[in-house]
């Protein structure tokens, strides 16, 4: 009781203890295990540069702001074929050789999403039935056999999942009751980011119960204390690893440890590159990948003016159009310079929430308005020490249809919105490989190949990530032949067909 009396004494937060004459002695152990991993003058200064920084007026960062020079460009859609084909093997060569290494990030929890648990264990409604979890070990175990058949021997793509208090321990049983979807579990590594105390508008920590701490992980951004925390790279190290594919759990359509991104970053000898979608329209609410004073950052939206929003080039497209999607490439020698050298220069960012509290009457109390900040570091903000930086742009129905909101929530980023964006990628793939789709009365479909996020596709179509990672090598099962829909491809399918 002493030590944590003193602990908080130097944090300068000994309103935590106010209850602890009322605590049970479990209480007062889960207490204590939350207070004593934290150093009180780290605390201290977390707290006070909270209390600091949402009271900071951020200035506009226009006049600073310059727009990605083309050298530091690379395209899916503006490339010539024979470069991407390059590319593509220069990446599959890589992995071939077991250097590549991808890495989630799934510390957050679903509130926004309205579930109780981890993102990556929900099912947007697909006929499958399958989860973001799912999805994503499919499409690395697809990944890793199409690099063994172009070198004839076993290959591994090591799958590190960074998760939070909230959401280890289930990740971990509902990878165990899935028999980690068939991947090889010495090869799906999760670790932990730390938690920190949220606290209120004058720094103070905020009590969620009379005995535990109101905590939330430290952001994405977090990673980087977490690979040092949990020796990551020391196990990264031990399996040769020299590349890493880092991504956020809730984009259905990522693609896993992909080959086209992996080779343009190495062919261009980049230590850190992101891919970027073109901005929707001028205020889509996304960051924007840019230079800033010469030095490469995201600028958030609410970081800049109208003007510069709406600026455009010659040729019509947005001068600041690198919608940030999270989704980087990163060497592993780039990480340990990160991690050794540059993470305490990370700021933190606020963010002001609602966050329920005990109130001084000890009652719990859910607040309408936003009551207290966490700080949160993103995992961009490293962009700005990279010795060679480039940036990958793909297109947003290709790779990028996040999953945030519930679907009473509006229409954006929603399971409907994700389950319709799989859906209509899927169709396409079908159609462009040859299929033809009946309706009920067995008149063939019109093939529509157009995308439209609000409409369902013309036909329903889901295709195993087993089956085929970009719709390559459907030919052999669809060209010519007619499906009614749903249709439901999957390796079983498949081998019925051929």
């Amino acid at each position: 009781m002493m030590a944590l009396r003193e602990l908080l004494a130097v944090a300068g937060q000994p309103e935590v203890l106010r209850y602890w004459e009322q605590l049970s002695d479990d209480e007062r152990r889960l207490l204590a295990a939350e207070l004593e991993p934290l150093e009180p003058r780290e605390l201290r200064a977390h707290c006070e540069e909270a209390a600091r920084a949402r009271a900071r007026h951020t200035a506009p960062r226009d006049r600073l702001m310059e727009p990605l020079p083309g050298e530091a460009i690379g395209s899916s859609i503006r490339t010539e074929a024979e470069i991407l084909r390059r590319w593509k093997e220069r990446g599959f060569h890589e992995i071939s050789q077991n250097q590549v290494a991808v890495l989630l990030l799934a510390g957050g929890q679903g509130t926004r999403l309205g579930v109780p648990y981890p993102k990556g264990m929900y099912d947007v409604g697909l006929p499958s039935g399958k989860t973001l979890y799912q999805i994503q070990a499919e499409r690395i175990r697809k990944v890793q056999q199409l690099a063994e058949e172009r070198v004839g021997r076993q290959c591994t793509v090591p799958w590190y999942i960074m998760t939070s208090e909230f959401t280890l321990e289930p990740t971990q049983k509902f990878f165990t009751q899935h028999n980690y979807f068939g991947l090889v579990k010495s090869n799906v590594v999760m670790f932990e980011q730390r938690m920190l105390p949220a606290v209120d508008f004058n720094g103070k920590i905020i009590l969620e119960q009379k005995g535990r701490i109101a905590m939330a992980p430290d952001g994405n951004g977090g990673l980087y204390r977490a690979l040092t925390n949990n020796k990551i790279l020391e196990d990264m190290d031990r399996r040769r690893i020299r590349f890493v594919h880092v991504y956020c759990v809730d984009n259905i359509l990522v693609k896993m440890a992909d080959p086209v991104f992996i080779g343009f970053c190495v062919e261009k000898g980049a230590d850190c590159g992101a891919k970027v979608v073109e901005k929707a329209y001028p205020t889509e609410p996304v960051g924007v990948v840019c230079r800033v004073d010469g030095i490469y950052q995201v600028v958030e939206y609410s970081e800049v003016s109208q003007e510069t929003v709406e600026q455009r080039n010659t040729d019509g497209r947005l001068t600041f159009n690198a919608g940030n999607i999270c989704n980087h490439f990163f060497t592993v020698e780039f990480l340990k310079s990160v991690t050794e050298e540059f993470e305490p220069q990370l700021k933190p960012h606020v963010a002001v929430k609602k966050i329920p509290h005990i109130d001084e009457k000890g009652n719990i109390v859910k607040p309408e308005t936003p009551n207290g900040i966490k700080m949160e570091k993103f995992v961009f903000d490293v962009f700005q020490f990279s010795k060679k930086f480039v940036v990958f742009e793909v297109l947003r129905e290709d790779e990028f249809s996040p999953l945030k909101n519930a679907d009473n929530a509006g229409s954006k980023d929603t399971p409907s919105t994700a389950r319709r964006a799989l859906l209509w990628q899927h169709y396409r793939w079908a159609v462009q490989a040859g299929a033809q789709f009946l309706d009920h009365k067995n008149n063939r479909i019109s093939p529509l190949n157009q995308f439209q996020e609000a409409e369902e596709p013309p036909a329903v179509c889901e295709i195993s990530p087993l089956v085929s990672c970009e719709g390559e090598g459907l030919e052999e099962y669809l060209k010519d032949r007619e499906f009614h829909s749903p249709l439901l491809l999957t390796e079983k399918t498949v081998a019925a067909l051929g």
